[in-house]
């Protein structure tokens, strides 16, 4: 199977059992913004040198192309057939629970903090971002289509975990956090 097909060469895709739409169509920012977190998520984890991270990482990895699949396959009855499903109460739990862990590490947060640090770090940053993108692109589908409400609440507390990391990162590598002091004059 060749990997490129052409069919894409107008500006459109499928979404799975529901036909080709415009490759700008909500539906598709929105799980295209999740394969982006998802990408910016594995150059993080790649920057870091804590198995504990990687293999959290990792999960979450998993988890978000679920997240993918289910945002890419509009229809429940075609989202049944295929096992489809978006995150559950128990995905959004196990983030709570890598936070409240990895919080225990950290000092507790006193001022904004400026993103970067290593390179680790940073690169957590930068995956906060996007997950933040993410999840405004899934609010937005959610406007025009209801969606589960786990799918909202995963990226949000997704979001709150990459920050941690970011913060872990640093500190694991003895490197202060820059904490931002407001505005100069």
């Amino acid at each position: 199977m060749k990997l490129y097909t052409r069919r894409g060469d107008r500006g459109e895709t499928d979404l799975v059992g529901a036909g080709r739409v415009p490759k700008d169509h909500p539906r598709v920012d929105a799980y295209g913004a999740v394969d982006e977190l998802n990408a910016a998520l594995g150059a993080a984890a790649a920057h870091s040198g804590h198995a504990d991270v990687r293999a959290l990482v990792e999960a979450i990895q998993r988890e978000l192309f679920a997240l993918g699949a289910y945002l890419a396959t509009p229809e429940e009855r075609h989202r049944a057939q295929a096992g489809i499903r978006a995150p559950d109460e128990k995905a959004v739990a196990a983030l709570e629970a890598a936070i409240d862990a990895f919080e225990g590490e950290l000092e507790p947060l006193q001022r904004f903090v400026l993103p970067g640090g290593t390179p680790a770090a940073a690169l957590f940053h930068v995956a906060r971002t996007v997950c933040r993108r993410a999840e405004r692109r899934v609010v937005s589908l959610d406007r025009a289509e209801t969606l589960e409400p786990t799918a909202v609440r995963y990226l949000n507390r997704l979001s709150d975990l990459l920050f941690v990391l970011a913060r872990l990162e640093n500190r694991r590598a003895g490197v202060r956090d820059v904490e931002w002091e407001g505005r100069r004059s």
